[in-house]
């Protein structure tokens, strides 16, 4: 009687050493939640809040009254719609053409056994590791020449093939362990390579190519270097670049930059929540596999 009395008390106090760990493992993450949110919270509460109130008291206090004067400012400066048309043209089309090159050169490379696989390999991995100042002289030059230096196509261009490098590297590795007897079976049912493309390869790597969309997009979206050198007519600009004109060379309105970087996050932010299902899915099938 007395040995079941202790091994209830034991499991009893294990039960509540449990519970006080979980309740400190869930504090530590909430602690952790708030510190890694709190950029994002300054910056809504430095953008909807006055110059002068700014001013007085520092980022860090908080506002005292909401207002969109920030927003107004911000808008007449820029041409917002416009920057933020040309982005979405640029992401989309950088996200869907360099998907569609890696998946293209991947199976080459991949499935197709072609000579020379594990070189061109290696130099789409070093391209991905290129200092964009590296080659910002060859591209500038390169598209100069051809006469698309001040366009949207040239970013469109450049960023796909380098996207499409990281996009050929990663599929690659993963084309190389598809099972060889399903191939085999294709062929002898008499489906040609593009036909085992379409119609085997691509269905069982969509979760993954979804999760490249995803990435390529917000990766063009964030870019600022080439295009910055790349675009100088205001016409053709992105939101990143529209954004880095509202810094003055002495002083810069921080209620205004903090606004205009506030609406340059949305159209990402509503972006990664339409696709998240799409991405967590994607990520997942991509470990199961």
């Amino acid at each position: 009687m007395t040995g079941t009395t202790l091994t209830l008390s034991r499991r009893a106090r294990h039960k509540g050493l449990g519970r006080v760990v979980k309740w400190l493992v869930l504090a530590v993450m909430v602690g952790l939640a708030l510190l890694t949110a709190s950029p994002l919270l300054v910056l809504v509460l430095t953008a909807f809040r006055e110059r002068s109130d700014y001013a007085t008291h520092g980022p860090l206090s908080m506002p005292e009254s909401f207002t969109f004067s920030a927003f107004g400012r911000y808008l007449e400066s820029v041409n917002f719609p416009l920057a933020l048309f040309n982005s979405v043209v640029i992401s989309l089309l950088v996200a869907l053409v360099g998907v569609v090159l890696s998946l293209l050169a991947a199976y080459a490379i991949g499935i197709g056994r072609i000579r020379g696989g594990a070189a061109i390999t290696a130099v789409m991995l070093f391209a991905t590791m290129l200092p964009q100042e590296a080659i910002i002289y060859p591209l500038f030059y390169g598209t100069q020449e051809i006469g698309i230096r001040d366009s949207i196509w040239s970013i469109i261009i450049i960023f796909s093939v380098l996207q499409a490098a990281f996009g050929t590297y990663m599929l690659g590795s993963l084309m190389s362990t598809f099972p060889p007897s399903l191939l085999e079976a294709a062929r002898l049912d008499g489906a040609s390579r593009m036909q085992i493309l379409w119609k085997i390869v691509f269905p069982v790597m969509r979760p993954t190519l979804s999760v490249l969309v995803v990435f390529f997009f917000i990766w063009t979206w964030n870019e600022f270097y080439i295009p910055a050198v790349m675009l100088t007519d205001p016409a053709n600009q992105t939101v990143p670049i529209a954004l880095s004109t509202v810094r003055g060379q002495f002083s810069t309105d921080m209620t205004q930059l903090n606004a205009g970087s506030l609406l340059s996050l949305l159209p990402t932010l509503i972006f990664f929540l339409i696709f998240q299902r799409t991405l967590t899915r994607g990520i997942t099938a991509g470990a199961v596999k």
